[in-house]
């Protein structure tokens, strides 16, 4: 009885000639089966495309989550050497405020050229000229050139060398020449140099 009845859902269908345009006439069946394999790749191609989305997502958050957690690594780092950046910069900032008291003001340098001076009278050296030049811009501070040409003997210049080195505000010496002059004296041109913090950066 179920054979006869498979058999007359199928009956009449030519497997060798099928012709989609009569898909209409095609005996229940073979619809019934085509219904089916559509139904079967509809649902195949979207539980393909949602699983294949769920796992991009999936791979995202994976991603996503290793990033967290280098980031909780390094701010726990950070975290823990906390209190060790805070006393270095608490130290660093200590000795840039050292520093800049060995800065001279605007207001301080004609007395730092009055010290130079009253240093190199104290060697014994007799001054031709003591002078500011134009100064120079760096990136964190601002130079102060001073020219200075002085008229001695070796020991007092040495001196007096020693003494502007002796000074508490920073000074350098550059770039020095020394002449012969007359009476066993000799002339030096040296280039001092100190420096100001730029507080205008």
């Amino acid at each position: 009885m179920e054979m006869n009845g498979l058999k007359k859902a199928f009956q009449g269908f030519d497997f060798n000639n099928v012709d989609v345009n009569q898909a209409g006439n095609w005996p229940i069946g073979i619809k019934v089966i085509v219904y089916l394999l559509v139904f079967a790749i509809i649902v195949g191609a979207g539980v393909h495309f949602l699983i294949k989305d769920k796992h991009a997502a999936v791979e995202r958050e994976i991603t996503k989550e290793q990033e967290l957690k280098q980031e909780y690594q390094r701010k726990a780092f950070q975290v823990a050497s906390l209190d060790a950046l805070r006393k270095q910069m608490a130290d660093v900032e200590g000795r840039f405020a050292e520093l800049l008291k060995q800065l001279p003001t605007d207001k301080e340098v004609p007395g730092l050229l009055e010290d130079i001076t009253e240093i190199g009278r104290s060697a014994g050296l007799e001054f031709d000229l003591i002078a500011l030049q134009p100064e120079k811009r760096e990136q964190f501070y601002v130079e102060l050139p001073i020219r200075i040409l002085v008229r001695g003997n070796y020991h007092q210049m040495g001196e007096f060398v020693s003494g502007v080195a002796a000074i508490k505000r920073i000074v350098t010496l550059h770039d020095f020449s020394l002449q012969p002059g007359g009476d066993n004296s000799l002339t030096m041109e040296i280039s001092a140099k100190t420096y100001r913090y730029d507080d205008t950066k």
